[in-house]
C-alpha cells in the first residue's frame, strides 16, 4: 500500500516530520488476520497538522460482519490532553447476537477487549478514553420478516508511547497498536483467537492478511 501523509492548509504544517513518516510506515507494517480487509482512507482534516488513517472490514463467509477505522494524529507542538505529540483514534462496529444487547456487562466487556488487546500486543499507551454503544434495530410491517439486528460500537482514543524497553531515539512503533485494533475488530464479531503456532502475516498491499 502506498503510504500517504496528509497535511492540512492553515494548520501551519510544512514538510512532513520524519517522526510522523516513520510512525505511519510502522502502521502499515502491522500484521492482521486474513479475515480483515484493511486499506488506506482519507484522514480527517483540521483535527491535527498531520494525520493518516486506515479502514478495515471483517468478512466471514463472504459476509461483512464488522467494520472500523484507526486514525493517527500528530501535532509536533504537543497537546496537553494527549500527553504527547501523537494520538490514535479508533472506531469499531460489529454485528452481535441480539440477545446480548441487554447484557449489563456488555459495555464494560467491550472496552476490556480493547485494553486487553493493547496489553497483549505490547502496545504502550496513555490517556485512553472512549465510549461503548449498543444499537438494537427491530423491523415492522412489510419488513417484519427480517427480524431484529444488533450492533456494538466502540469509539476510543489513546496516546501511543515509546516502548520502555527501546533504546532512546528509536522511532515510535505503531504496528502493535494497529494489530490490537485489528484484534478488537475480530473479537467484537466473535471470531476465535488465532491458534497457537499460527503466524499472521501482512498482505503485500496492506489489505488482507494471510496465515501460514
Amino acid at each position: 500500500m502506498v503510504v500517504r501523509q496528509e497535511t492540512h492548509p492553515g494548520t501551519g504544517a510544512g514538510a512532513v516530520p520524519p517522526e510522523f513518516r516513520e510512525a505511519v510506515n510502522s502502521m502499515h507494517a502491522a500484521r492482521l488476520r486474513p479475515e480483515v480487509f484493511c486499506e488506506e482512507m482519507p484522514a480527517p482534516q483540521r483535527i491535527a497538522p498531520y494525520a493518516s488513517a486506515l479502514s478495515a472490514d471483517v468478512t466471514v463467509d463472504d459476509i461483512d460482519v464488522g467494520t472500523g477505522r484507526i486514525i493517527l494524529l500528530h501535532d509536533p507542538a504537543g497537546n496537553d490532553a494527549w500527553e504527547g505529540t501523537f494520538r490514535l483514534v479508533a472506531y469499531t462496529r460489529a454485528e452481535i447476537d441480539p440477545e446480548l444487547i441487554t447484557d449489563p456487562l456488555l459495555a464494560a466487556v467491550g472496552w476490556s477487549w480493547l485494553t486487553e488487546a493493547l496489553d497483549a500486543h505490547g502496545a504502550t499507551f496513555a490517556a485512553a478514553s472512549g465510549t461503548v454503544t449498543r444499537v438494537a434495530t427491530e423491523s415492522f410491517g412489510g419488513m417484519s420478516d427480517e427480524g431484529g439486528t444488533a450492533q456494538l460500537e466502540i469509539r476510543a482514543s489513546w496516546s501511543p508511547q515509546p516502548d520502555p524497553k527501546a533504546a532512546p531515539g528509536v522511532p515510535l512503533d505503531l504496528a502493535p497498536h494497529v494489530e490490537a485494533w485489528g484484534e478488537l475488530l475480530c473479537t467484537a464479531v466473535g471470531l476465535p483467537p488465532v491458534p497457537e503456532g499460527v503466524t499472521v502475516m501482512p498482505s503485500r498491499r496492506g489489505q488482507r492478511g494471510s496465515a501460514h
